[in-house]
C-alpha cells in the first residue's frame, strides 16, 4: 500500500481490514485442525490421564505456533504484494529504445 501524504485512502484501509480478517480466520481454522489432530486421539481412544494431558499440551503448543506463524505469513504477504511494481531495472539495458 502506497502511502499518500502520510494518509491512507479508504479503498487501502478496506483491503487492509479483509487481508487482517482472512489472516486470523485462516489460522484459527488451522490452528483448530491441528490441535484436533494432535489432542484428538487422547479422547478418541481414551488414553490415561497423562498421555492425554501430554497430547492436549503439544496440541495447544502447535496451534498457537501455528496460529502465529499463519497470521504472520499471510500479513507478509500482503504487505509485498502491496508495494508498488517498479517499472524499471535501472541497469541501462536499453530496452524500449528504437534503433
Amino acid at each position: 500500500m502506497e502511502r499518500h501524504g502520510g494518509r491512507r485512502t479508504q479503498a487501502e484501509r478496506d483491503a487492509i481490514t479483509v487481508e487482517i480478517g482472512y489472516a486470523l480466520c485462516s489460522a484459527a481454522f488451522a490452528a483448530a485442525v491441528l490441535f484436533g489432530a494432535v489432542a484428538g486421539p487422547a479422547y478418541v481412544f481414551g488414553l490415561p490421564d497423562g498421555a492425554r494431558g501430554t497430547l492436549v499440551g503439544t496440541g495447544a503448543t502447535v496451534a498457537a505456533v501455528v496460529f502465529i506463524a499463519r497470521v504472520v505469513h499471510v500479513l507478509v504477504r500482503f504487505q509485498r504484494s502491496a508495494r508498488p511494481a517498479r517499472t524499471g531495472t535501472g541497469h541501462g539495458t536499453g530496452t524500449g529504445t528504437g534503433g
